[in-house]
Order: C-alpha cells, then structure tokens, then sequence
C-alpha cells in the first residue's frame, strides 16, 4: 500500500516488477512528454496485467503522439470500451473522431464526459453547438443524444440562449425532437419562446409554434375555458402574484367549473394575467363572461389588448359589475389591430389602484376572439 503513495519513480524502484506501478511510471513519463519512456512502460505494465486500462490509455496516447493517428485510435477505444471513467481516453476519442466528420462517435464520448464531469460542461457544450450551428449533420446526432434525457439535457438547452448561433439552434432542436419519445417539455419550450420574444424573433417564435403546433396556430386565444393550464407560456395564460392581489384558476362557486378567479386588494397596477396572442390586421370582438364575488372588480380590473411591439393600447373592457350579485353575465368589447407594428399582442387583465386601496374579488371564464367583418364591427361599436 506504501508503494502506491510514493512517486512514480521511487515506486518503480521498489517495486519494478508490479502492473499497477509500471501503469502509473508510465503516466507519470508522459506527463513529461518523454512519450517513448511511457510507451515502453505502458507496454511493460500491460505484459503483466494485460485489462489495466491506465496503462492500456498511456499506450494509445503515447501512439498518437508518435504519429501513429489509426493505432491510437484503436487502443483508446478499447480502452475507453473497458472503462466509462477513463476521462482522457475519451477526450481523446472525441476530438480524433470530430476532425473525422464522425459526430455519432465524436458526440457520443463527448456525452461520456458530460455526464461525470460537471466542470467540463461548458466546453463541451461549446462543442455541440458550433458543430450544429455549422455543420447540418451534427444537428440529428446531437437532437438523438438530448432524446435520451441525459442529466445535462436542461443545462446544456439553457446553455444555448448565450448566443445568437445558439439559440437557433434551441429552435431547430425543439423541431428536431417533437416527434419524438422526449420533445421539448412545456417549461423548454417556454424558455424558448421568452427568448425568442426577448429578442424580437418574433417569426422565428411563430416558425417553431408552427411545427410543433403548440399550441395550434389556428387557435386566436388559448384555453379561454380556464382550464389546468397545459400549452406553453407565454401563448397560455401566465398569473401574478403581487402583494395583497393574485390571480388563479379554480372551480368557481357558481357553477364549479374552472374560471379565473382575480383578487386585487394594492396600490400596484401591476398586471394579474396575461397571454400573448397573435392576430393578423383587422377587427376582432373580444367576449367572455364575469362575476363580482367582493367589490366592483369591473371599475378595478380592465382587460386590455396591446400591440407587442409598440406597446400601444389598441383594446379595453368596460365592465359594469353589480357588487355582490352571484351570477355569469356576459361581456364583449371590439379592437382593431393595425396593418403595421402589430404582428404579435399581449392581452392583459391591468389593475386601476384608485385613489384609495380597496379590495375587490372577480371571476372571468368562456374567453373568445372572433374576427369581425366591417359591417359587423360597426354594429359592435354601436
């Protein structure tokens, strides 16, 4: 056991004749690059125990420094075939077999790493994604790998949002694995769809949701019903939680479906819900209906449609409630969406704080969008 905590010289000389000892001798000699010393002892150490896989490792690197590419090749596979832990044998495998053009083998070493080695992720992530933002056969191989959910599957999707190469590749990847056993997840995708907002990729966003159809590009508003909130974010209804008000989806206590329940009770105007809708030039009629549980929410709480990227107001509700009044009324109000800085809206359901903090409690469900002719816009704003 001594032996094995001495150098690997002192160690070769007590112990000249051991496997595990020649083994370390030999990395010990490359290390210093005196790689013919090391090919000799790795030999040596592989007569006497011929699976020592530290050994069988310092052999195919010694060969590789000497020139001899196809050589190393084949005894670091077999080395790194031996034992998923021998970190350099597979670095190596994976930059020899990326300077190939063999991504399926170059990416599959490189998944080796990135599983045990948290502190190599970043590089390695690197890797992947200059070979698919640069080469298109990189793309299915790394899309194959991140189907099978390795633990550095979140990290590495996050990763990609750090560049502007790197998120579209996040977008062909969310294409690439939707029809597979494991597409983006709801959260994926939402992280997804945030970036591309963030940056004004506003087609690119529309691309993606296109393919995946989710959710359905036919669809003007999503889950108007209120249901459990099950579509991506930010094309599904997003709630906020904000000092005395909150906005959530329960069984309402009328008719026990599922509706939006608001309660905003603050001085903020902060918005309680939201969802992003995009609708294409013309006029719609937005229609739902509402109750007031406490107060006048109708005078504290207005849903209003927004052009995406000018942020001009191009729609609001004016609901008249009755406090106290336990009952579903309806409610609609008409908007026109410009032929110009419109392509994408936000609906928002926006607090009126008032002059005073009062807390008012109301409930909205059965949401709809339908676009309107001309004739049928003009009797809506009759």
């Amino acid at each position: 056991m001594a032996v094995g905590r001495l150098p690997a010289e002192q160690s070769l000389r007590l112990s000249p004749d051991s496997a595990v000892v020649l083994g370390r001798a030999a990395e010990s000699e490359f290390a210093d690059d005196r790689f013919d010393n090391a090919e000799y002892l790795a030999q040596q150490s592989l007569v006497r125990a011929p699976f020592n896989v530290q050994a069988l490792r310092v052999l195919g690197l010694a060969a590789a420094e000497g020139g001899r590419k196809e050589q190393a090749d084949d005894v670091l596979t077999l080395a790194g075939n031996w034992s998923l832990r021998d970190d350099p044998a597979h670095a190596w495998l994976m930059d020899y077999r990326l300077t190939r053009g063999d991504y399926r083998s170059s990416f599959a070493h490189a998944d080796t790493l990135a599983r045990r080695r948290e502190d190599l992720r970043p590089q390695l992530f690197r890797l992947f994604t200059v070979a698919a933002s640069t080469d298109g056969r990189a793309l299915p191989v790394l899309a194959s790998l991140l189907e099978a959910a390795p633990p550095w599957r979140s990290s590495y999707i996050s990763s990609l949002y750090q560049t502007e190469s790197g998120l579209s590749v996040a977008a062909n990847l969310a294409v690439s694995l939707q029809p597979t056993e494991s597409p983006f997840s709801n959260a994926e995708l939402t992280e997804l769809y945030f970036q591309l907002l963030a940056k004004n990729r506003l087609q690119a966003m529309t691309a993606v949701r296109t393919h995946l159809g989710r959710p359905d590009v036919s669809m003007t508003l999503v889950n108007g019903e209120f249901d459990v909130i099950h579509q991506p974010v930010p094309y599904e209804w997003r709630l906020f939680t904000a000092g005395g008000s909150v906005a959530e989806i329960l069984p309402d206590e009328i008719r026990g479906d599922s509706a939006l329940r608001a309660q905003f009770g603050s001085y903020s105007s902060a918005r309680l819900a939201e969802q992003l809708i995009q609708l294409k030039a013309g006029s719609y009629r937005f229609s739902g209906q509402t109750w007031a549980e406490v107060g006048d929410p109708g005078a504290r709480l207005t849903w209003t449609v927004y052009c995406f990227e000018t942020g001009a107001k191009i729609g609001e509700s004016r609901i008249v409630t009755v406090p106290g009044e336990q009952r579903w009324k309806p409610f609609s109000f008409s908007f026109e969406v410009p032929t110009r800085g419109c392509s994408a809206q936000w609906i928002r359901l926006i607090p009126n704080p008032g002059d005073r903090r009062t807390t008012v409690v109301g409930w909205y469900d059965r949401f709809a969008i339908v676009r309107l002719g001309r004739r049928l816009m003009t009797e809506a704003n009759e």
